[in-house]
């Protein structure tokens, strides 16, 4: 990513991230009793969500003073109408039909809308192109003519897939991207010019200027917007049940989650990748991870909220595995960010594998075992990673002092 004068979140930004903690929180409810297909449209939901904030982010990065109040608007209303319509997406309602078909038009509207915001910027977003050019929308398009539901929900999963692997290959070459959008603004022209149309020259395209620590900066502000909502969800859960020994434990061992998962990333940054620097890691890399770790940092919310009702009971329908498998996929984001920053293999193999695999044992045992104790391991194996102290002159370590 391309470095420029630092700044911070405007009150603007801020303003628009509080549609984002009603969002979230929606679809946190979805996962309290959850099945696998459940799970699946919960990752469709969460990135439609998560793709249109990122939209409007790196709009707003790119743009800065000069961002449009009507743009960011149109994509607050618009993630409050998804956020609005989540809960019964796919779930029949009492007077016929779902809310499916306003999920899709609010997503596909302020889609539509924050990319021709930033086309209109000049620039071309060679950092994560989905965010201007859309290639995943024709598929949600599509959707709202199919009626078969599994069909609607496999094209959902088509467009996001088509998203992420657009932004990855296209953004890995942008040079490539530029030369190829140039030339069909070129053939453009010469069609308006045979037509007898407009004959304005095509200006030269350049690739917009990412700042790495406003960016840096907002998509920290999201993990704390997910952290909150896991705070939520014990809080809120604790209420109107009796404070027994169980629920206090419980609520201990959450709370130390919780507060394991904030201080990984105030040590260590968005990445909790010891001794990592963010401002050289590509977009299409961070990116994905941060959609990867928010999401499951929502998963684990969910469960314990899921706890914290019942904390002496055995964990069944899924939940031990959306609170286990919540706090792995965190985990394998940032090992799989520590690989892309070339981590030290002492930190890999002795730190970074073990976060991933022992929350899945976790969830394995979660049916015979009281909840309580299911959020105590998973405190384990949190502070496991907290514990981790780099060794001097370590590869990261150097160069985040060089």
């Amino acid at each position: 990513m391309n470095e420029a004068g630092e700044r911070h979140a405007s009150w603007l930004e801020l303003f628009f991230d509080l549609v984002v903690v009603v969002a979230v929180a929606q679809l946190a409810h979805r996962l309290t009793h959850p099945t696998w297909p459940d799970v699946a449209l919960f990752v469709l939901l969460y990135y439609a969500v998560w793709s249109v904030w990122t939209t409007l982010t790196l709009y707003s990065n790119v743009r800065g003073e000069r961002t449009r109040l009507r743009s960011m608007l149109i994509g607050m209303f618009g993630i409050a109408v998804m956020a609005a319509a989540a809960p019964d997406v796919a779930h029949e309602l009492t007077t016929g039909g779902t809310h499916d078909g306003w999920f899709i038009a609010a997503y596909t509207v302020s889609r539509i809308s924050a990319s021709h915001s930033l086309q209109r910027a000049g620039t071309i977003m060679t950092a994560w192109p989905a965010a201007q050019l859309g290639a995943g929308l024709v598929p949600w398009f599509a959707s709202i003519w199919v009626d078969a539901t599994p069909w609607r929900y496999i094209l959902w999963g088509l467009g996001v897939a088509l998203d992420l692997i657009f932004s990855v290959l296209r953004s890995r070459r942008p040079e490539r991207m530029i030369e190829e959008m140039q030339e069909q603004a070129r053939r453009l022209e010469e069609r308006q010019r045979r037509a007898g149309g407009s004959r304005r020259p095509v200006g030269e395209l350049t690739t917009a200027v990412v700042e790495p620590a406003h960016l840096g900066e907002r998509l920290g502000l999201f993990v704390i917007i997910v952290l909150g909502e896991a705070v939520m969800q014990v809080v809120m859960s604790s209420s109107g049940h009796d404070w027994g020994p169980q629920l206090a434990l419980a609520a201990l061992a959450g709370f130390g989650l919780i507060v394991s998962l904030w201080w990984l990333t105030l040590q260590y940054g968005l990445s909790a990748v010891p001794g990592a620097t963010e401002h050289g890691l590509k977009a299409y890399v961070a990116l994905p991870a941060h959609f990867a770790m928010t999401a499951g940092i929502t998963a684990t919310a969910a469960g314990l909220g899921v706890v914290a009702t019942e904390p002496a009971e055995h964990l069944h329908g899924g939940v031990g595995w959306v609170l286990g498998g919540g706090l792995a996929v965190y985990f394998a984001a940032s090992m799989v960010l520590g690989l892309a920053m070339r981590a030290e293999r002492r930190w890999i193999w002795g730190w970074a594998v073990p976060s991933v695999l022992a929350p899945l044992a976790v969830a394995g045992v979660s049916g015979l075992v009281a909840g309580w104790l299911v959020v105590a391991l998973l405190l384990l194996v949190a502070l496991w990673r907290v514990a981790y102290r780099p060794r001097r002159g370590g590869p990261l370590q150097s160069a985040a002092t060089a």
